[in-house]
C-alpha cells in the first residue's frame, strides 16, 4: 500500500502537527490525517499504510460516542468527494476520502489532558523512582501494568520549545485556565471511564489516553484525536497480566524499537525495518475492527 507522508492543498493551511494537516474554511477546519507515526517526540521518516484512516475514522466513531458525555468540533467524515462540494474550491484529491473530516473551528488550550488507568510507560518508571505520577503520590507497591485504584488525572504541558512537562498551579495561572481547570478534569476522567468500559466488552484494556480541549462559541470542546493507538494505550484483555509490559495495540512496539535500536535520541531518525513497519499497520486496523466492529 502507499502511505500519504504530506499535503499542499489549495486552501490556507491552519497547522500542520506531526500527524495531521489543518486546513482553514472560515469556520471550519480541514483535518488531513497523513501516515506519519512520531516517537520520543519526533516524526519518523516513514509512514504507516492504512494509519490515517483508521486515526479519522476511529476518531469519527468515538467523537460520535462521547458526545452526551461534553461537545466535540467534529462535523462530518470525508467519506467521499461529494462531502467537499460546498467548501473546497476546484476539485478535490482522491486521497482526502477516508482520512479527513471537517470539524468546527476552536481555541486550543495549550494542555495535555492525560487520564491514567493503569500503571504503564513514562509513568511507571516516575513511579518506581518517586512513588508518584505527575503531582499525584500513589499508594506503596502498585506493580507494573496494574490497574490503578481510580484513574487519575496527569495533564502536562504541550509546548513547541520544550518536552512537555506535568501541570503545575503556576502554569494554570499563567494558561489562564483556572477557572475550567476542574472541568478540563471532571470531563476528560468521564469520557475515559466511559470508553474503559465500552472497550472492555471489546476485549481491549485502554491503558492511558490523551485528550485536547478548545473552546467552540465559549463552550469547552474536544477537540483534535480521540482514543486512537496514537494518544492511547491499547493492550489485548486476553493477554492481559499484570507485572510486566503487555502486548498493544498502539505505537509502542516503535517506542521499544526505537529504543532498543541504539538511536540517541538526535537526528538522523533511524528507518523504520519492514517487519515494523507491516506489524503496526496490522496491529492499527485490529484495534479499529476489534473497537468499532467495522473492517476497512
Amino acid at each position: 500500500m502507499s502511505v500519504l507522508l504530506e499535503t499542499d492543498l489549495p486552501i490556507p493551511l491552519f497547522r500542520r502537527g506531526k500527524v495531521r494537516d489543518l486546513y482553514d474554511l472560515g469556520d471550519k477546519l480541514l483535518v488531513v490525517s497523513t501516515d506519519h507515526i512520531s516517537a520520543l517526540d519526533v516524526i519518523l521518516p516513514c509512514g504507516i499504510p492504512g494509519k490515517g484512516d483508521i486515526l479519522n475514522r476511529l476518531s469519527a466513531f468515538w467523537f460520535k460516542k462521547t458526545a452526551h458525555i461534553v461537545p466535540n468540533h467534529f462535523i462530518k467524515v470525508i467519506d467521499s468527494l461529494d462531502a467537499l462540494q460546498d467548501c473546497y474550491p476546484g476539485e478535490p484529491p482522491d486521497y482526502l476520502v477516508g482520512r479527513s473530516m471537517l470539524v468546527a473551528k476552536a481555541m486550543r488550550i495549550a494542555v495535555e489532558c492525560i487520564v491514567r488507568g493503569y500503571l504503564s510507560g513514562s509513568a511507571w518508571v516516575e513511579y518506581k523512582e518517586t512513588g508518584k505520577v505527575g503531582n499525584i503520590h500513589l499508594p506503596s507497591g502498585i506493580r507494573e501494568s496494574e490497574e490503578l485504584p481510580q484513574p487519575i488525572f496527569t495533564p502536562t504541558t504541550k509546548g513547541e520549545a520544550e518536552h512537555d512537562r506535568p501541570l503545575n498551579e503556576q502554569d494554570i495561572k499563567e494558561l489562564g485556565i483556572e477557572d475550567f481547570y476542574k472541568e478540563l478534569e471532571e470531563k476528560s476522567l468521564l469520557v475515559y471511564s466511559y470508553a474503559r468500559d465500552y472497550a472492555k466488552h471489546r476485549g481491549i484494556i485502554i491503558a492511558d489516553t490523551k485528550f485536547e480541549f478548545g473552546f467552540v462559541n465559549d463552550r469547552l470542546t474536544l477537540i483534535d484525536e480521540i482514543l486512537t493507538p496514537d494518544s492511547s494505550r491499547f493492550w489485548d484483555f486476553s493477554q492481559y497480566k499484570v507485572g510486566c509490559s503487555q502486548p498493544s495495540y498502539d505505537k509502542q512496539p516503535v517506542r521499544d524499537w526505537l529504543s532498543a535500536s541504539g538511536w540517541d535520541e538526535k537526528p538522523p531518525v533511524p528507518m523504520l525495518p519492514q517487519e515494523a513497519i507491516e506489524g503496526t499497520s496490522e496491529r492499527y486496523k485490529e484495534a479499529y475492527t476489534r473497537l468499532t466492529g467495522n473492517v476497512l
